[in-house]
């Protein structure tokens, strides 16, 4: 029996308050108006950016309930007036960063950042309302996505067609954690063969830009965290060398260059942490040096030294990995399917969304990279 044009009843993962956890509800999910896709979440990656918000005390205010999740790839259910890209029936990979095709960044080539991202600040739809609603209250969305729920309705400049026979449970990652990682290197450092790198951060975004080092040909890649249990993962996806910074009396930064003789050429801080972007700043060679800040650093002031870019380093910020979303992500999903990277060592847990609190505290734990929840 068709669904079209009709309320769905589904469960979801919801956040009634900040600190508090999951709570599994059943949610009404509305049809996609004009220009929307509805979507059946098949699995999705929980990401660091959760962990940040959940400990957050200051983002979203008072924007509650609400569903999270911004990494999931799923099945098109049914679409709104004037859609052309999907069809129902398609499989799809979400994105947190939409690509309009029409704002000054998108038709800049070098540029990602589409305007239309802001929408995502209001946690609503473009129309100002919600598609989700939850015992007679309304609530709120999430990253333009909201994948914590089996139904969800998207803007379809926030899709992406994926391959029909792509591995929903793997290519999730390509949503959000991969592709910001992999694509730091390719895209925004632009490493180049016999270079050297270090990597800041062995989670899931961390691990994808040692990959995208290694894709580019980096002779040396240097992983460093202050867990060694994620020095043999680091190292299966490429890293050469992994150093823990409480090993060490001096800065790392002074380590580096030991380790180095000049600093490294390239070094992305991949944690959003304001003291690591400086040290990995001061970690790269002094006139050609370039440090990418990956991780999120939303209401954080940067204390760096003016001296660190009077010879030449420079900073630069990278979102989405530099990837054009609807453009780049179909592409990244068959360079997948022919084997030309491999999401299987990022992927150490896999869980029902039932179990959603397992997973925050998994992440907690450090012992996970990526935890997948299957819908």
């Amino acid at each position: 029996m068709s669904t079209t044009g009709k309320v769905i009843r589904c469960r979801a993962a919801i956040l009634w308050k900040p600190g508090a956890p999951f709570s599994i509800e059943e949610v009404e999910v509305a049809p996609p108006k004009a220009k929307e896709v509805r979507v059946k979440i098949v699995a999705t990656g929980f990401c660091g950016t959760e962990m940040k918000m959940l400990k957050s005390k200051t983002l979203h205010h008072d924007r509650y309930p609400i569903i999270m999740g911004h990494e999931g790839a799923g099945i098109v259910e049914s679409v709104g007036e004037g859609v052309s890209t999907v069809k129902t029936g398609d499989k799809v990979i979400t994105l947190f960063l939409p690509q309009c095709g029409e704002c000054a960044s998108c038709l800049n080539s070098e540029d990602n950042f589409c305007k239309q991202l802001k929408q995502s600040e209001t946690n609503l739809m473009s129309d100002g309302t919600s598609r989700f609603t939850c015992k007679g209250k309304l609530v709120y969305h999430f990253g333009n996505t909201s994948t914590f729920s089996e139904y969800t309705v998207i803007n379809e400049i926030s899709v992406a067609k994926a391959d029909a026979f792509a591995p929903l449970e793997k290519v999730c990652l390509i949503s959000c954690g991969f592709s910001t990682g992999f694509g730091a290197a390719i895209n925004t450092a632009k490493v180049t063969p016999g270079s050297t790198c270090a990597v800041f951060g062995l989670g899931g975004v961390g691990m994808s830009a040692i990959m995208g080092c290694k894709a580019a040909g980096a002779a040396r890649i240097i992983g460093v965290d202050i867990n060694k249990d994620k020095f043999e993962k680091a190292k299966e996806v490429g890293a050469t060398e992994c150093i823990n910074p409480q090993d060490y009396e001096k800065p790392i930064q002074e380590v580096l260059f030991e380790m180095t003789g000049d600093g490294v050429d390239f070094c992305f801080e991949v944690i959003g942490n304001p003291e690591t972007v400086a040290a990995a700043l001061a970690s790269c060679h002094e006139s050609h040096g370039v440090c990418v800040i990956v991780g999120l650093t939303i209401g954080d002031q940067l204390n760096i030294s003016g001296h660190l870019f009077l010879s030449g380093r420079s900073l630069k910020g990278s979102i989405f990995g530099g990837w054009k979303s609807r453009k780049d992500v179909p592409k990244l999903v068959s360079d997948y399917m022919a084997k030309k990277f491999n999401l299987d060592p990022l992927i150490t847990h896999t869980l029902n969304l039932d179990k959603i609190n397992e997973a925050v505290e998994f992440m907690k734990t450090g012992k996970c990279i990526r935890c997948i929840l299957l819908l």
